[in-house]
């Protein structure tokens, strides 16, 4: 237990006298920390003397005292925050939570005293007693002051008559997001205050030089932000009511997405490469390509439903939700091709069986051939003598000296350029491997603009 020393002992009518003449002069004056009576009387504060305690009359000189050579005719109340934590906001979220310890400075010359202390500190009692700024917040939703274990403010007069206020406040602010670079988005979040009665007639708000300070990162983490800084402007606001000083600082944001990039981004990835699976399974294998599509088809679909499930409603379209729906596409199409391909080739067959049974069909007869003919600028032939010669030569050379087998030049007329008298032939049966390089491909230049156009541009 700490040792405080003991005042000297004192008559019982000398204390009574000295709380007396505290109560009635108040301030800081009143008090003194020796024993012997003061040199002089102290001259007390006017505004906390029950004649002005009045603490709806704002201060009633014109000028405040002049300080680094200006003066305004009005009240000038200047504003700052110290040890200010970071603030708290929510993945989506169109609000944020922000500790603050708010101090507002100006000048009473109603609270001038003569004393050899320079600043007397007092206890929130005082605070009812005198005027202070009718500051609120603009876009804050709810605000608390903490009273634990006592009120947390802090009231300091000088003897000029500067006050010093500072409270701890809890706000629980208005954010408005754009979602559209969403989770690759930044943000800056206001906290706007100015007077709620006073025009810029009558007060006059001002940043003190480094008057916002942050407090050390270590202590707090935005497990879904990074903090990148803050600004702290000044503006007019006209209103029907007269025109009012408003202070606003920006927290800039910048949202990190290791989160979303483990819970949807890289299972969405995972989920279209899986259904490129099924071009490697032999198409007879009709369940087995058709459970591995459904399958992965309903997967996006969960991923797409969870995804949204924690962002607001927006009506329009953000990242998250074009990647989502790009891969869902994907997945789909890998369905579809396996689908095509059944029923092409499922028509084919009775014809091919009809031919091995007759071996030799008849010269009348027309084979049907095992190609699709895609018509280029609407022209359409059918040379059929030209088609089952090429076919007897799959392997022969393409053009420019590549192979029949490799890429995409693997149908017969590559060699002799069928293709430039306006039309391609593409063999259904080989769908599975124009898809193995198709899709993959398509893919990758999918995710190369993406991923380029919403982290660099």
């Amino acid at each position: 237990m700490p040792n405080f020393p003991l005042p000297p002992p004192r008559r019982r009518g000398a204390v009574r006298g000295e709380r007396g003449a505290g109560r009635a002069g108040g301030g800081a004056g009143a008090w003194r920390s020796g024993g012997g009576p003061p040199a002089a009387s102290p001259r007390p504060c006017p505004a906390l003397s029950p004649a002005g305690a009045d603490q709806t009359q704002p201060p009633s000189f014109p000028t405040p005292p002049p300080r680094r050579g200006r003066s305004s005719p009005r009240r000038d109340a200047r504003d700052g925050a110290a040890a200010l934590p970071g603030p708290r906001a929510g993945p989506a979220s169109q609000e944020y939570t922000i500790d603050i310890f708010f101090a507002q400075t100006w000048y009473d010359r109603r609270l001038r005293f003569n004393s050899t202390l320079k600043a007397l500190t007092l206890n929130t009692n005082m605070v009812s007693r005198i005027w202070i700024p009718d500051t609120f917040f603009r876009n804050s939703k709810r605000a608390d002051s903490h009273w634990i274990t006592t009120p947390n403010q802090l009231l300091r007069i000088w003897n000029d008559g500067k006050v010093l206020y500072t409270l701890r406040l809890t706000i629980e602010a208005e954010c408005l997001l754009q979602l559209q670079n969403f989770p690759m988005d930044t943000h800056s979040c206001p906290l706007v205050f100015s007077s709620y009665g006073y025009p810029r007639e009558e007060i006059v708000y001002r940043w003190r030089r480094y008057s916002i300070e942050v407090s050390d990162q270590r202590t707090w983490r935005l497990y879904q932000f990074d903090f990148t800084g803050l600004r702290n402007t000044s503006e007019v606001l006209r209103t029907g009511a007269g025109e009012y000083m408003v202070m606003t600082v920006s927290f800039d944001l910048s949202r990190r997405m290791g989160y979303f990039a483990i819970q949807t981004y890289i299972p969405c990835i995972l989920t279209v490469v899986l259904s490129w699976v099924s071009f490697w399974i032999k198409r007879d294998s009709t369940p087995a390509r058709t459970s591995l599509g459904i399958t992965t088809v309903l997967t996006m679909t969960t991923l797409s439903t969870i995804s949204r499930k924690h962002l607001p409603r927006v009506s329009y379209i953000t990242a998250m939700d074009l990647f989502v729906s790009v891969c869902f596409i994907f997945v789909f199409a890998a369905l579809m091709e396996y689908a095509t391909l059944n029923y092409l080739v499922g028509n084919k067959k009775p014809l091919e069986h009809n031919n091995r049974k007759a071996r030799l069909p008849p010269a009348s007869a027309q084979v049907m051939p095992s190609f699709t003919t895609i018509n280029i600028n609407n022209i359409m032939h059918w040379p059929a003598e030209i088609e089952e010669d090429e076919d007897e030569d799959p392997g022969s050379p393409c053009l420019e000296g590549k192979e029949c087998e490799r890429f995409f030049c693997c149908i017969e007329d590559c060699q002799t350029g069928m293709w430039r008298e306006g039309r391609v032939r593409i063999h259904i049966s080989r769908l599975d491997s124009y898809s193995r390089v198709f899709f993959p491909t398509a893919f990758l230049l999918f995710n190369i603009v993406y991923w380029i156009a919403y982290l660099y541009l």
